[in-house]
């Protein structure tokens, strides 16, 4: 057997190999004679391993992650909730009206002239209190004096007309019995007589003029009250066409102008008619401070249309000079006081679907939303009008994390809403309602 054969052999016995090591696809393949196989790699079976194993890691992580927040909720939901806790008690419930107002003078006067003249002297001072009668500017009185003194000569000289002519009617009346003159005569010295007669009173009118000239020349305050601004100098020549020598505010008392809604005039006018005039407390702009407590006095005599408003007028003594007039100030009205009633901290007072609610604690320490009809609010207090018995405990801070069956831990401190804790009666606000009645401002939205 020559090389070439035994060469022959070794590539048959070589294709019988590929044949058995290759998949279906290559079985029907036939390798052409002289061409030699591809060797197959050893590194991608580790590179097919190294891809699944990744794979899997990331699976695992992915559903860990997943499952970590809902093992923590179940946690969480178990694990009992720290709130503030108020019990319910009594007290009394102030009825309030707020409404805005302007402090208005019961008087305002602009102290003008009634006479024409030279201003020789001014006698306030800017900002003084003066009283009715209190001098306050001299007007140059020389022309009224010269005047009154020319008539007061025009009279001397028509009254000795007159006498004179009464004297002669007189006479001639004597000479008329006697037929010694004509009855003519007599009968026109009466006339003169009359005539005689208006000229004095003329000239005693005259007279009175020029007295009342001089007393308009001395200006005098027409009331109790603050003088403002002086308007004019000493010096000037003034005429009664011009602004002013000054503004007075009277002061003691003082009264302030509010409105009020029409549904409040009913209870407003019960109070008035009895002899109760209701009490209006005047707070600063900030609506914080309170400045000075007065009484209704007047009520319009009808209803804004456009606003459904009426205007009450109400007096204050002011006699710490706290109004000035022209304020604003915030007008608190009040028109009845609720005595014992049930109230509860507006802080409780949750919105929800079930309405107007609260949270109670029960003697397990679970809470149960509970259903409420409230009344009026003073300060931070509601009055109860249904759902709530003195004793109950209900959640004032942490309400928002809690739910129907909820486990509570009772906290030892005050919440963050400054509500009271457990076994603590809640106090009532210091400063009156700002709302009227249905009103309930400050409560928060459950979902």
């Amino acid at each position: 057997m020559d090389d070439r054969t035994h060469g022959a052999k070794i590539e048959a016995s070589d294709d019988m190999l590929l044949l058995d090591d290759s998949t279906g696809l290559r079985e029907d393949r036939a390798v052409p004679p002289g061409t030699k196989a591809k060797p197959r790699s050893r590194l991608r079976p580790i590179f097919l391993l190294g891809i699944a194993v990744l794979l899997g890691l990331g699976i695992y992580r992915i559903t860990e992650t997943l499952r970590a927040p809902r093992e923590s909720g179940r946690g969480q939901e178990t694990a009992p909730q720290p709130v503030g806790v108020a019990t319910i008690g009594t007290g009394d419930i102030k009825v309030v009206v707020t409404a805005l107002g302007t402090v208005t003078p019961l008087a305002t006067v602009t102290v003008k002239t009634q006479v024409n003249g030279q201003l020789l002297e001014v006698g306030f001072k800017e900002g003084q209190s003066v009283k009715k009668g209190d001098f306050l500017a001299q007007i140059d009185p020389r022309p009224f004096q010269l005047a009154e003194a020319q008539f007061e000569g025009q009279l001397v000289h028509d009254q000795g007309l007159l006498d004179q002519a009464k004297l002669d009617l007189a006479r001639y009346q004597t000479l008329v019995k006697q037929n010694s003159i004509a009855r003519q005569t007599a009968e026109d010295q009466v006339f003169i007589v009359k005539q005689n007669e208006g000229s004095v009173k003329l000239d005693q009118a005259q007279i009175d003029n020029q007295k009342l000239n001089l007393i308009y020349a001395h200006i005098v305050s027409p009331i109790d009250g603050r003088v403002g601004l002086r308007l004019v100098d000493a010096g000037n020549y003034i005429q009664t066409t011009d602004s002013g020598l000054a503004v007075l505010a009277q002061m003691h008392p003082i009264t302030v102008i509010f409105v009020v809604p029409e549904d409040d005039i009913p209870e407003i006018m019960a109070a008035m008619r009895a002899g109760r005039d209701p009490e209006v407390t005047a707070y600063d702009r900030a609506n914080v401070t309170p400045l000075a407590v007065g009484k209704v006095a007047a009520l319009d005599s009808q209803i804004d249309p456009t606003t459904g408003t009426v205007k009450l007028r109400a007096n204050f003594d002011n006699l710490d000079d706290k109004l000035f007039p022209n304020q604003f100030v915030n007008a608190r009205l009040l028109i009845k006081s609720l005595r014992g009633v049930v109230t509860v901290p507006s802080s409780a007072v949750q919105h929800g679907a079930p309405g107007t609610y609260v949270y109670v604690i029960g003697a397990d320490d679970t809470v149960s939303p509970r259903t409420v009809d409230l009344g009026p609010l003073d300060g931070a207090m509601f009055a109860v009008n249904k759902g709530l018995t003195p004793g109950d405990r209900v959640v004032v801070d942490g309400a928002d994390r809690l739910r129907d069956g909820a486990k509570v831990l009772i906290s030892t401190a005050e919440g963050s809403n400054g509500g009271p804790t457990d076994g603590e009666t809640p106090a009532k606000s210091g400063h009156p309602s700002q709302h009227h009645r249905g009103d309930h401002p400050g409560q928060r939205d459950q979902p």
